[in-house]
This record gives C-alpha cells, sequence and structure tokens, in this order.
C-alpha cells in the first residue's frame, strides 16, 4: 500500500514553489518528502522540485526500510525500498536523511543565503547569530548520501527542526507542510543578504562558434570573484555539474562552462539548463558574499567522492 493521499496539494504546490526559485534549487537539486511512519513519498533521484505540480516526481519507499539503511554500512541507496518499482523511478540520493529525521514533513533546499553563510568562518558565526531562538544545528560538512545521514544523526536532537548543511544547504522540517514553510521563511528573512550592483555586459569580440558569452561575466572582470571562481568547489552540485571549480580554457572533457580572466565567461551552446542553473548559482552566492567573507572549497578530495 503506497498511500498516495500523503502525497496532498498544499505538499506539491511547496514543493513546486521552491524548485521554481532560483535561490533555493537549481535544476534537479534539493528534494522533499512526506511520510506516516510506514510510507514516505520523496522526490526521486534526476527529477525537479519545479515539475510537481505538472509531473510524477515522487517516489512511494517503506520508512522501516529506510531507517535500516541508514544505520547499516551498505550504499544506502534504498533501491530496494521502493514501493512501487514499476514507476521507473530511483529515490533520491539523500532518502536515507529524510527517513530518520522524526517530523512527517522534510525539505532540503541548496538556499542562496545558507550557502553565503555556511561556506565560510565569518558567515557560519553570523548565521549563528542570526539564528538564535530557532531549532537549529549547523552540520559540518560530509559527502551527500548516507555518510551525510550518519554526521546529520551526530548532531540534532529531538527538537531540531531546522539543519544548516556546511557547504551544502538547508534542511526544515515539522508536522505539517504549513510549518515547515514558515520555518523556511524565517531563516530566510534571516539570512537574507543583498546583492551588490554588477555589470552584465557582453564582451564585443565574438567567441568560438562552440560558444556564448555568459551575462555572467563579471565574475571574470573583478578580480576578488575571479579568483574564488578558480579557486575551487564551494557545494557538492557545483562538482556534479560544472567539474572542480570553473575551468581556465577547453579541454578534451567539453567543460559547459570557461572562465577568462578580465573577459568573461563563455557558456558552451550545447549547454544543458543544469549547467546554466548551476553558473547562475554560483553568481548569486558571489554577488551576495561580503568581501571578508572568505570562502572554504570542499577541497580536492571531496570533490573526487562525488
Amino acid at each position: 500500500m503506497t498511500k498516495k493521499e500523503l502525497l496532498t496539494a498544499e505538499f506539491r504546490a511547496l514543493s513546486a514553489r521552491l524548485g521554481q526559485d532560483r535561490l533555493q534549487v537549481q535544476g534537479p537539486g534539493g528534494n522533499t518528502s512526506i511520510k506516516d511512519g510506514e510510507v514516505m513519498w520523496i522526490k526521486a533521484s534526476g527529477t525537479e522540485l519545479a515539475n510537481a505540480l505538472t509531473q510524477d516526481i515522487f517516489v512511494p519507499v517503506d520508512c522501516n526500510f529506510v531507517k535500516s539503511e541508514a544505520m547499516g554500512s551498505d550504499k544506502g541507496d534504498c533501491i530496494d525500498a521502493v514501493l512501487e518499482p514499476e514507476l521507473g523511478l530511483r529515490p533520491s540520493i539523500e532518502t536515507t536523511f529524510h527517513g530518520v529525521l522524526e517530523y512527517p514533513v522534510v525539505i532540503h533546499t541548496h538556499s542562496v543565503m545558507s550557502l553565503v553563510h555556511s561556506i565560510n568562518p565569518k558567515g557560519r558565526l553570523t548565521l549563528a547569530n542570526k539564528l538564535q531562538g530557532l531549532p537549529f544545528v549547523l552540520v559540518p560538512y560530509v559527502k551527500p548520501g548516507l555518510p551525510l545521514t550518519k554526521e546529520i544523526l551526530k548532531w540534532v536532537k529531538p527538537e531540531t527542526q531546522i539543519i544548516i548543511l556546511q557547504n551544502h544547504g538547508l534542511i526544515c522540517c515539522g508536522k505539517s507542510v504549513s510549518e515547515v514553510e514558515q520555518l523556511i521563511c524565517t531563516v530566510e528573512q534571516r539570512l537574507y543578504m543583498p546583492h551588490r550592483d554588477v555589470d552584465t555586459s557582453l564582451p564585443q569580440k565574438q567567441p568560438n562558434s562552440e560558444f556564448k558569452w555568459s551575462e555572467y561575466g563579471w565574475l571574470a572582470r573583478d578580480p576578488h570573484t575571479f579568483l574564488l571562481a578558480v579557486k575551487g568547489s564551494y557545494y557538492p552540485d557545483h562538482v556534479v555539474f560544472l567539474g572542480p571549480a570553473l575551468p581556465q580554457c577547453d579541454h578534451e572533457g567539453k567543460p559547459p562552462v570557461i572562465i577568462e580572466k578580465d573577459k568573461g565567461i563563455l557558456i558552451r551552446k550545447s549547454a544543458l539548463p543544469s549547467h546554466k542553473a548551476m553558473l547562475c548559482c554560483l553568481a548569486d552566492i558571489l554577488q551576495r558574499l561580503p568581501h571578508d567573507w572568505i570562502p572554504e572549497p570542499i577541497g580536492e578530495e571531496a570533490e573526487a567522492e562525488l
């Protein structure tokens, strides 16, 4: 029994709104779930929250099976927990933490405001002050999937409803969709960071026929943001979709994005929407990051794990 009635219009609508907000979700990132203790419906891997009202993006899993995977030492992919394999959908790689958090509704986004604060030491200190009085914890960066679930379990308490994932994003959980939506709004309001005005003009010289200039070329023309863009990757999805950091020249791997110092950013004409969304995410973060908040990349070892 898959209890499809758990997938309420309210839950789908919130999932879609978050998926369509680039400051919350970029491309197929983020995931949402709703459960009753026996069955959990969770966003399927590779689908987009933006389509929650128009496509079947959720897959039902057995809650007890998911919990046993979370406590085990296997892959934790929860494929065997799927209750309707005929749907042809795989559960999100982050299904295990959705299963072990003891709230019916769990929402995970790659919140830009959370990332601006959590990718650097000064931001994390500021975040702790801004979220004072809320039931939150800050969880150190670990690889998404089962390792992240086990790390989360080390930090959360029964009353924890807000989890800031260092160099990753935001989790909010609660008893109802409306409660979780309000938590997200509260976090976003407290962590709000204004964006700086930037020059979005394009270089006049036409690039190689495989590329076009991106509106985010200011990242290359500002010496500070250029150094940050080539320094490393600050969150997992950057590595997944764009590779480590931003490359400064083309290579055999045909990177979707290339940054040219003092000139601009080239984006391959064959680039996917997810590539463009992740470039936009980097720009949204660096456009809000204070100059004296020095971001820390996840590191080459963490990049290789992805």
